[in-house]
């Protein structure tokens, strides 16, 4: 193949040669995605809901899990889809669009993790402040920032990596479309022009997981001063599961686009992909709501009354923890 437009597809990596282990990733791929949808369409729908919960932090956490629900369905859909039909092929629109969109949803949601976490800190740090810092129309501004900056460096990157000339075949060694596995097949030295851009974003990424750790440094701080141990436990609790899959997300995404080509392996680039792609998606919604009584309670008020609607029974409250019984009242 002598450049791009005579590519009308590219192979994805394929799971297995067997059909039946491409069955199992199939069934596999398909847990993960019902648990994605399940748990961030749990949190969205309860959010939107009630209106207890309309403040800053689960206005964030809903455009939290509105990114991981379309980062996820950029990726895995088609992966199953590979493997129910035991095929590894990819049209090139199809894999631009997918570039494109992945590339929206993680950008977006490294800056709004940065705003979260400067949510927090305010919160925690400068709670007089905190109304003043964080209104209403601040959190809206904020958010559509974090929107429109992934959506401006997915189009810059897709943009530039699929104006470079391929000729080294069409074979991809990953699942999904991706910019290191796009750029080996280039063949000639413009690809260096987008391997500086990615060089660049890896610093603005790592500029953010800073900013991150910053922060939570010095909410940990004004934690460590609270008296009572029971709120030392709680805000531990909550920050550091939360710094541990931003932490995740962060270094195997850098590591994924900057890690040299004598360390890249099939293998390597798979786990690596799947732990900055499917597992912050899935685990997010259990990380900011498991500890979470707030949202916990709104959670089962709104399946009460849902449940009601469907069935026409009501729900025995006994049973549950106080704080639900309270939310009733």
């Amino acid at each position: 193949m002598s450049n791009s437009s005579s590519i009308t597809q590219f192979l994805l990596l394929a799971f297995a040669d067997r059909w039946e282990l491409q069955l199992l990733h199939f069934w596999l791929f398909l847990g993960i995605s019902l648990a994605a949808l399940l748990g961030n369409g749990l949190i969205i729908t309860t959010i939107a809901c009630d209106h207890h919960l309309h403040t800053p932090m689960y206005f964030f956490l809903l455009n939290l899990s509105l990114l991981d629900l379309g980062s996820i369905s950029t990726t895995v859909p088609k992966a199953m889809a590979n493997s129910l039909w035991d095929t590894r092929e990819i049209s090139y629109l199809e894999c631009a669009a997918q570039l494109f969109f992945f590339l929206l949803f993680i950008s977006a949601e490294c800056s709004l993790l940065t705003v979260m976490s400067y949510d927090r800190y305010v919160a925690i740090c400068k709670p007089l402040h905190y109304g003043t810092l964080l209104g209403s129309r601040a959190c809206v501004h904020m958010a559509a920032a974090a929107w429109g900056s992934g959506f401006l460096h997915a189009l810059l990157h897709t943009a530039n990596t699929f104006s470079l000339p391929l000729c080294q075949g069409n074979v991809l060694d990953q699942f999904f479309c991706e910019i290191p596995q796009i750029l080996k097949l280039s063949c000639s030295h413009s690809y260096l022009r987008e391997l500086g851009l990615l060089v660049l974003s890896s610093l603005l990424v790592f500029g953010c997981f800073v900013f991150i750790v910053v922060s939570y440094v010095q909410i940990f701080r004004a934690v460590l001063r609270i008296l009572s141990e029971q709120g030392r436990h709680k805000a531990f609790s909550t920050c550091l599961p939360h710094l541990a899959v931003v932490s995740l997300f962060v270094t195997t995404g850098i590591f994924t686009y900057m890690k040299p080509l004598s360390i890249s392996s099939p293998s390597l680039n798979l786990v690596v992909s799947f732990l900055y792609s499917v597992v912050p998606p899935v685990v997010n919604p259990f990380i900011y709501s498991m500890r979470n009584q707030e949202l916990k309670g709104a959670l089962w008020k709104l399946l009460e009354y849902v449940l009601l609607q469907i069935n026409n029974v009501p729900i025995i409250l006994n049973g549950l923890p106080g704080y639900l019984r309270k939310r009733q009242d």
